[in-house]
């Protein structure tokens, strides 16, 4: 009798150390679901879908205080690279580039520092064929009115890529 009721008692406190961990890992996914979404509603995102026959990159600026990230989807058929630059009024600020993708696609970010007070104003990105000079297809984005204007054709009237006068 006395063995059946160690029995009984081992399986009591398996049973309520089972029940306590299952609302600990409870309440923690509750916390960790709901913290990317607080997140991304702290800042204003624009959203742009450049496509260029089978080719695309489609995805959202955020723009935080000190820097703006470009986040997307790309698909590149043929040899495809994606351009980002963000501007302080007529300040130029920061561009980042991917490297150049040949028939393969997935997810393409690029980080921008724009490390002054109020952070950038506008941005631009854009995609080429393997040569960087070659502009297939860009969007203007904005800060202020969270929003993306394009597609137009080609590349924005000034990139890093350009010649100094």
């Amino acid at each position: 009798m006395a063995r059946l009721k160690d029995t009984t008692k081992a399986k009591s406190r398996t049973r309520k150390f089972g029940a306590v961990l299952a609302a600990v890992a409870s309440v923690a996914g509750t916390v960790v679901a709901a913290a990317p979404a607080a997140t991304a509603a702290g800042y204003p995102t624009s959203t742009f879908s450049i496509e260029v026959g089978a080719s695309y990159y489609k995805g959202t600026v955020t723009w935080y205080n000190r820097s703006v990230g470009v986040d997307g989807a790309f698909k590149a058929v043929g040899e495809r690279r994606v351009y980002a630059q963000a501007w302080a009024g007529r300040t130029w600020l920061d561009w980042a580039s991917s490297s150049t993708w040949t028939d393969r696609s997935g997810p393409a970010s690029l980080a921008l520092d724009t490390d002054v007070t109020g952070g950038a104003l506008r941005a631009h990105v854009w995609m080429t064929s393997a040569d960087p000079y070659d502009g297939l297809e860009y969007f203007t984005c904005y800060r202020s009115e969270s929003v993306c204007s394009g597609p137009y054709v080609g590349k924005p009237p000034v990139t890093p890529l350009d010649p100094v006068d």
